[in-house]
C-alpha cells in the first residue's frame, strides 16, 4: 500500500488511478498552501479519492503561501498566459515557471507524505511528476526524485521511497494513458484559477488542452464537456 500526493490535477490523478489498479492506493494527501485554486483542487482531490476508494486527508500548510507570494498564491499577482505554440519555447516557459514557483513546495509536500507513509507502515509515496514539466520545474524531475529518495533513506526507518507512474511521460502520453485507464476527467482540476470553470488561458490549462487535442475525437469530446471553446 502507498500514500498518494494528490493535487486534484491530471498527473496526480492518474498516479492515484494506477496505484488503485495495482491495489496500492491507501491514503491520498492534499495540501492547502494558499493556492488560488484551493477550493476546486480540494473538491477534485476528495472526489477522486472517493472514486478510487482511497482515504483522503487535506493538510493545512497555508504558512507556505503566506511567506512566498507568487502568482499561484496571490490573486493580485497576474498569472502568465502562454499560447499553444509557445509551450515549448524555453524562454517563455521558464519565465512562466518562475512566476508560479512556490518555495520548496514539492520537497516539503513529499517529506510530509513520507512521514505519513512511515507512520502508517507504508513504504511508497506516489506523485505526479512528468517529463514535460520537468524541463522547467526541476522538482518534477527524475534527478530530484533520486536525490529525495537518498535523503529519505536516512530520514525514514522503513526506507520510504517516492515513485511516479508518469515520470517518463509527457502530457499527451499521460492523457492517452488516462483515457485508456478511464480516468474520470470531469473530476480533475488542472487550472491555476479557482473557477467556477477552467480558464483555458493559464499554462496548466494550455498543456491540458494540447494533450486533449492530441487524443483525437475522445480528447475533443472531453474538451467540450469541460467547457472549452476553440
Amino acid at each position: 500500500m502507498a500514500v498518494i500526493l494528490l493535487s486534484g490535477g491530471l498527473d496526480s490523478a492518474l498516479n492515484l488511478a494506477l496505484a488503485a489498479r495495482d491495489g496500492k492506493a491507501s491514503l491520498a494527501l492534499t495540501m492547502r498552501y494558499g493556492q488560488r485554486a484551493e477550493a476546486p483542487e480540494l473538491a477534485a482531490a476528495e472526489n477522486l479519492a472517493k472514486h478510487y476508494g482511497a482515504r483522503w486527508k487535506a493538510l493545512d500548510v497555508s504558512w507556505l503561501g503566506e511567506v512566498n507570494p507568487t502568482s499561484l498564491t496571490r490573486k493580485d499577482h497576474a498569472l502568465p498566459h502562454l499560447a499553444l505554440n509557445e509551450l515549448d519555447r524555453m524562454d517563455l516557459a521558464t519565465t512562466s515557471a518562475k512566476a508560479v514557483w512556490v518555495a520548496n513546495r514539492n520537497g516539503l509536500f513529499l517529506n510530509v507524505a513520507a512521514a505519513y507513509a512511515e507512520a502508517l507502515g507504508e513504504t511508497e509515496v506516489f506523485v505526479g511528476f512528468n517529463r514535460e514539466e520537468a524541463a522547467t520545474f526541476p522538482d518534477n524531475s527524475a534527478a530530484f526524485m533520486a536525490a529525495l529518495n537518498k535523503s529519505l533513506s536516512f530520514s525514514t526507518m522503513n526506507q520510504v521511497k517516492v515513485g511516479s507512474y508518469t515520470l517518463d511521460w509527457d502530457k499527451p502520453e499521460i492523457m492517452a494513458k488516462a483515457i485508456e485507464a478511464k480516468l474520470p476527467l470531469n473530476l480533475v482540476w488542472s487550472c491555476y484559477e479557482a473557477g467556477p470553470e477552467r480558464c483555458w488561458k493559464c499554462e496548466s490549462c494550455k498543456r491540458s488542452e494540447r494533450a486533449l487535442l492530441s487524443a483525437g475525437e475522445e480528447g475533443k469530446r472531453w474538451l467540450l464537456a469541460m467547457g472549452w471553446r476553440a
